[in-house]
């Protein structure tokens, strides 16, 4: 596993970037730049189990919520990789890497930092395509759209 960390720093109280992150429309429209189709399946509460899936090719990660603090802090730890829309496995590329998000706000202005731990062989996919997912989270959250 590689881990990497990006971060931003967002026009927008800690509320509104957080409701960016998990609402379903706007997770979808800015985890769409990192894995084309891709949507959360399950509630985001600590120590529930939830799905990040591709409606494209139906592979996803089932992974547990270590730690979740609305509004500041949410940290996933991935269990197992699945296909078939979330119902079958696959062999492990993401099994016990850690995404964690940090929200913190001062003044009205947010900085989000993101750390993942990724599969090495997908490094250079994920330094790309990661700053322009928080690009768009800013976006989003900013209401310039």
């Amino acid at each position: 596993m590689h881990q990497q960390t990006f971060s931003t720093i967002i026009q927008a109280p800690k509320e509104r970037v957080w409701n960016t992150l998990w609402s379903d429309a706007t997770f979808r429209d800015w985890a769409g730049i990192i894995d084309e189709g891709t949507y959360l399946a399950g509630e985001m509460k600590e120590g529930n189990k939830v799905q990040f899936i591709s409606s494209v090719n139906g592979y996803g990660v089932t992974s547990f919520i270590e730690k979740c603090i609305p509004n500041e802090l949410v940290l996933f730890r991935h269990m197992k990789d699945t296909k078939d829309h979330g119902e079958g496995e696959r062999a492990d590329e993401w099994s016990s890497g850690i995404e964690k998000y940090v929200l913190e706000e001062n003044g009205g202005v947010t900085t989000l930092t993101l750390t993942s731990e990724i599969p090495s062989e997908l490094k250079e996919i994920f330094e790309d395509r990661t700053p322009k997912a928080l690009a768009r989270i800013k976006v989003l959250a900013e209401g310039k759209e």
